[in-house]
């Protein structure tokens, strides 16, 4: 069972990146250290393979 759009985002925001809001059902997320990633969907929605690929590629990131 693929994981919510809601997952990605608590993923996001554990890892440190603040919401700079969006339009329609777009979330803009940034991490002080200037990564951007923009998550798209409702939040009830199962999460595509790509969105978890990009939050997993972005999180890591984010630690080095």
């Amino acid at each position: 069972m693929p994981p919510k759009i809601r997952g990605l985002i608590k993923r996001l925001e554990k890892a440190g990146f603040k919401n700079r809001g969006g339009k329609g059902s777009h979330r803009n997320f940034i991490h002080p250290k200037g990564i951007a990633i923009t998550i798209s969907g409702k939040v009830g929605s199962d999460a595509k393979k790509y969105q978890e690929n990009e939050v997993k590629r972005k999180v890591t990131e984010s630690k080095k």
